[in-house]
């Protein structure tokens, strides 16, 4: 896991992730620029590991479906539901894999700012296009065991769960902390 050792608390502290009252000495070296965009394209690939992890085994499971013999049972809504999963699931794993390949293409181009900009926004798109994966993998298992109406229903009450946990969530503590400061 990636610390930001005894030279970078500064950054956490502008950050946010570290409470007012514990900020650093103002004898402690700040954090350079370069070190700052090194500490978050750290913390991109840290995410990109857990978000792809997450991906990667919904897609493998996604995958097997197709050769399951309730497969050919399914109609042809279904059907169309299971390949737009599928394709959100590839598109999810594509977005997800992409902080990896634009570095790789622009390593040594002294880009590293942009990189982690680009970066972090395929890491946002992925993580809309796995919440959509789960979203209609859900609804695929559901709608064949529950009415369409509670299939939809329970659906719709995960991913307001989905959009508490990954955005409601961080964005009040985002609004906490920017309160705290600027008091």
């Amino acid at each position: 896991m990636y610390s930001p050792g005894p030279h970078l608390p500064s950054a956490a502290a502008a950050d946010g992730f570290l409470p007012a009252d514990s900020a650093p000495d103002v004898a402690e070296r700040p954090e350079t620029a370069r070190e700052r965009v090194n500490r978050r394209w750290n913390e991109v690939l840290q995410e990109t590991r857990v978000a792809l992890t997450g991906v990667q085994v919904l897609f493998g499971f996604l995958l097997s479906i197709v050769f399951t013999s309730r497969f050919d049972a399914l109609s042809t809504p279904h059907r169309v539901l299971y390949v737009t999963t599928i394709v959100l699931g590839a598109c999810s794993t594509a977005a997800l894999i992409a902080p990896v390949a634009i570095h790789r293409h622009l390593s040594g181009l002294r880009m590293k700012a942009e990189v982690v900009n680009a970066a972090g926004r395929m890491m946002a798109c992925g993580m809309v296009l796995l919440a959509l994966t789960v979203a209609c993998s859900l609804l695929l298992i559901l709608a064949l065991i529950l009415t369409t109406p509670y299939a939809l229903a329970i659906v719709a009450t995960v991913m307001i769960w989905f959009g508490a946990c990954w955005y409601v969530v961080p964005l009040r503590l985002r609004h906490r902390a920017t309160r705290r400061h600027l008091s």
